[in-house]
């Protein structure tokens, strides 16, 4: 399959992606939940029909890397049977929405309902995206299509993406507001466009027009999205917050995590957006328990843990289209971007231009070249034009060279 003709395409469980080690399989949970049992299943097939590793994506889904032809079919009807098979066929999205792990009902009932409006709306593209977030709890800058304001009671606020940012209707009568999202997501597959900020801004504004939607002023930004460690929740609960590394596990520690979270929390393995789980746990003793195990397994369990603040994708071999071992190296330049990742700065290696593991800019980008090295970004994307390309230890001496942000352009300067 050429890069062109997976252009716009996303895999699933029934039609999975040729990459460079094998096929890979990913499965949309619904509201990006996992239970126990799901969670065990998903680790058993990764073992029995792909290489055992395991991906969380930054849409909350989870990959199954190594799959076969041979063994694809016994994978996709276990999986199937553990409630983890395809919402639809029509090459459409298959998990249409994002939300935070811990939404409230009124935002979570809201996801539910735009779900079931976006598997009757044919032609919608398979990377729609609809972020729900509410005052108490957000997703940060994740891209998305439309974004959607919820509250306890009261109007909900719409947002549709655009090149600068984001275009917020008035607000919408709680009522109204499924009707009205219904009304956007039939215009973006009617347009024909890949997503809604490939519109024109007259474009937006007619798609805007049709479900009812006048301009208005944006809502007070939303609180950040819930970073690794421990987290009172609203019910008396609490919450642990732990992302894995480059977004990667093992198919053993997927099954461990299967188990503490049926022992420590209440059985659930949420998937977020950092790449990594959340578990609610009854109270605070046993959310350190479990975080004693996940942070004894290798997981990222404490804000400032320099790890986080790197994205990596796969990298060659595990794709085809990946000129540098971008996951490997990226684990190798953690240590030296500690100082960075402490004053905020976000560390980018990319195996190939199409920067999957992180669309936007990073303070750093690292592009990996087909010779072994990689091309060097200041505070732009993969895709992003530069002069600079050096070898993975010389970007490893500069690193180490700098302890501040504001020290970057000058170790990485561009040549003359």
């Amino acid at each position: 399959m050429s890069a062109g003709a997976l252009r716009g395409w996303c895999p699933g469980l029934a039609r999975p992606m040729p990459t460079g080690d094998g096929l890979l399989v990913r499965l949309h949970p619904a509201g990006g939940v996992l239970d126990a049992a799901q969670a065990r299943a998903v680790a058993d097939a990764a073992r029995a029909g792909g290489n055992g590793l395991v991906d969380v994506t930054a849409r909350g889904n989870l990959q199954i890397r190594g799959v076969t032809a041979a063994t694809h079919p016994a994978l996709a009807a276990a999986l199937a049977a553990a409630g983890l098979g395809d919402a639809r066929r029509d090459g459409g999205p298959q998990r249409l929405t994002l939300a935070p792990p811990f939404a409230g009902p009124a935002c979570a009932a809201l996801a539910r309902r735009i779900e079931a409006i976006g598997r009757g709306v044919p032609g919608l593209p398979a990377k729609a995206l609809v972020i729900l977030e509410e005052a108490a709890g957000g997703l940060g800058a994740a891209e998305a299509d439309l974004r959607v304001r919820c509250a306890a009671a009261g109007p909900v606020r719409i947002a549709l993406a655009a090149p600068d940012g984001l275009a917020w209707t008035r607000p919408v009568a709680a009522d109204e507001a499924p009707a009205a999202l219904r009304r956007l997501l039939e215009g973006l597959a009617a347009s024909g466009a890949r997503r809604v900020r490939a519109l024109s801004a007259p474009e937006r504004g007619a798609l805007a027009g049709a479900a009812s939607l006048a301009p208005g002023d944006p809502p007070p930004p939303a609180a950040p999205p819930l970073g690794p460690g421990l987290h009172a929740l609203a019910d008396g609960r609490t919450a642990l917050v732990a992302e894995l590394p480059f977004g990667r596990c093992g198919a053993g520690l997927l099954a461990r995590m299967a188990r503490w979270c049926a022992r420590h929390g209440d059985g659930a393995l949420r998937l977020t957006a950092a790449r990594g789980v959340a578990v609610a746990c009854p109270d605070a003793a046993a959310a350190g328990r479990l975080r004693d195990a996940v942070g004894e397994a290798g997981l990222i369990v404490a804000p400032g843990d320099p790890r986080g603040a790197v994205a990596a994708c796969p990298g060659a071999p595990a794709c085809a289209s990946g000129g540098t071992p971008a996951q490997a190296d990226a684990g190798r330049l953690a240590a030296a971007f500690a100082p960075l990742a402490a004053r905020g700065a976000t560390l980018h290696v990319s195996g190939c231009p199409k920067g999957c593991a992180h669309p936007g800019a990073a303070d750093l980008t690292l592009v990996g070249q087909a010779d072994g090295g990689y091309r060097v970004v200041l505070g732009g994307d993969a895709g992003a034009p530069t002069a600079l390309a050096l070898a993975f230890e010389a970007v490893r001496e500069r690193l180490e060279s700098v302890d501040d942000p504001s020290g970057l352009r000058d170790a990485f300067r561009e040549p003359a």
